[in-house]
């Protein structure tokens, strides 16, 4: 049984609430949200049952909060946001190119602002055993972009896969270009057989572009590599503020 499951068995019976609060129906998740100071708190408060419903609904900071955990709310599978800080943003460290700033509304500490680059390079990484198995995932880029931000034509390119799949770069990610806006360039990119994907607006007010899909079959002990790229032109890139990036089930 899914936490999703006794969720639903719970309201129709006694007998399934008593299972739902079960220590067998929760353990899934035990690993993950015991390193969370915040979940000790919620399930001092409240039963097990509600943890998993206040997780569909506010996610909780864990790996020394640089990840975000949370359930999507419509199959309880396991979902993370991975901070700016977990990633691996070539220069980041150089405060010419990247600075470290803070904003009020962000869950995290601490974002990534691009003030310039040329070569242009984004990696994250998670173990697949984190993950729901039997699941098919899509991995998002979680950004703001500043007024006068520039340089992202021609548009970067994700790679999603696991160590032993090796990098191949599917994605076009159009990062400068919304997707109302005329896509002459949509034409060229699709004659090279590449996905293209434009930013969405989200309801906390950021945008969000899609980077791939991964099916995880579990069961095998592997890493998710999720690359965003564009090191072929001299093009100065400006403007991009970096949050982290989505790991989340795909939707339908």
């Amino acid at each position: 049984m899914s936490p999703k499951d006794a969720c639903r068995a719970c309201a129709v019976s006694p007998t399934f609430r008593a299972a739902a609060e079960s220590n067998t129906v929760w353990e899934r998740f035990k690993s993950v949200i015991c390193g969370s100071e915040e979940s000790l708190k919620k399930t001092h408060q409240k039963q097990r049952l509600g943890l998993y419903l206040s997780l569909s609904d506010n996610p909780i900071l864990i790996d020394d909060s640089n990840k975000s955990f949370f359930l999507d709310k419509s199959s309880g599978k396991k979902c993370y946001l991975l901070a700016a800080r977990d990633l691996c943003i070539i220069w980041s460290s150089t405060p010419q190119y990247w600075r470290w700033i803070s904003l009020p509304e962000s869950r995290f500490l601490e974002l990534a602002e691009l003030k310039s680059v040329r070569w242009f390079d984004i990696c994250g990484k998670i173990p697949t055993s984190m993950l729901s198995p039997k699941t098919n995932y899509a991995t998002y880029l979680v950004f703001k972009l500043r007024r006068g931000a520039h340089g992202y034509k021609p548009p970067p390119k994700a790679s999603v896969g696991t160590n032993g799949e090796g990098e191949v770069f599917k994605q076009t990610v159009c990062l400068g270009q919304p997707a109302g806006e005329p896509r002459q360039q949509d034409q060229i990119v699709q004659s090279q057989q590449q996905r293209i994907s434009h930013p969405k607006l989200r309801k906390d007010g950021r945008f969000e572009i899609e980077l791939g899909e991964f099916f995880n079959e579990g069961g095998e002990d592997d890493e998710l590599k999720i690359r965003l790229l564009e090191v072929d032109t001299n093009i100065v890139k400006t403007g991009l503020i970096v949050e982290g990036i989505e790991i989340s089930p795909t939707k339908g």
